[in-house]
């Protein structure tokens, strides 16, 4: 018997291994939408940006910690032509982002009309081991970080004590809250797979859902790692009500 169940178990894990026909009743249910692109217009922006942010912290930053976040009223604090470029380039990529994700269903609004509101902007200086633990953003639809400065990939994964993880943004899928108490066997392994790690780039911008879980991993480098970070939301010029709120969910 004991043997009979073991050959039972290898003869389904290898056509497992081997089938990969499509199942059209296998359903992988809502997916996690997720930007990363790229600022054309980077070099000259980020040029600017860094000098704005440098000076700021000069004249504000007291304790000299190896994190400096500004507060998260950058875009009422400065009048600025490179900022507001990138926010610009910004707004064009959540519009196209959130047309493509909601287009089945803002078709059933009676709104004519959707307003996007950066509702908090700031920026972080980080060096010499800082990090920014596991958190996520409150009261937006969509949060997003840009990458200003930081070292190139070759000088920023050869640091010995990180490595490829030299200031990566970790981003967590919302199975993390299940696997700390929850049970796990070979059945369910791609439960494990709950992480994606975002390496740092000048110039880089990644958009993605305001609850989903990250963190800035430890850094260190010979340039100051240096983000801007957004919260952003969504407003039809009818209100935001779509569902009825009953157990049938309808439109």
């Amino acid at each position: 018997m004991w043997l009979s169940i073991l050959y039972r178990i290898q003869y389904y894990i290898d056509i497992v291994m081997t089938d990969t026909s499509h199942n059209p009743d296998l359903h992988l249910m809502w997916p996690t939408p997720f930007l990363r692109t790229k600022f054309a217009d980077n070099v000259h922006v980020n040029k600017a940006l860094v000098t704005l942010f440098i000076a700021h912290r000069n004249n504000n930053d007291k304790l000299k910690a190896p994190v400096y976040s500004s507060s998260d009223d950058l875009l009422m604090r400065y009048s600025h032509p490179e900022l507001n470029a990138l926010f610009t380039f910004i707004s064009d990529q959540l519009f196209h982002m959130s047309t493509q994700v909601n287009a089945k269903l803002w078709q059933f609004s009676h709104s004519t009309k959707l307003q996007m509101n950066v509702v908090g902007a700031w920026f972080q200086i980080q060096n010499g081991h800082g990090f920014h633990e596991t958190h996520n953003h409150g009261n937006c639809a969509w949060s997003g970080v840009y990458y200003v400065q930081v070292d190139d990939e070759k000088r920023r994964i050869a640091n010995k004590e990180f490595g490829e993880m030299n200031g990566v943004t970790r981003f967590y899928g919302h199975q993390m809250d299940i696997i700390g108490g929850g049970y796990m066997d070979s059945g369910n392994l791609y439960l494990q797979d709950n992480s994606f790690d975002s390496p740092p780039e000048e110039g880089v911008l990644c958009i993605f859902p305001s609850h989903l879980k990250h963190m800035a991993m430890p850094y260190i480098g010979k340039k100051d790692r240096i983000i801007v970070s957004f919260n952003v939301q969504v407003h039809g010029d009818q209100g935001d009500g779509l569902f009825d709120h009953s157990f049938t969910n309808k439109l």
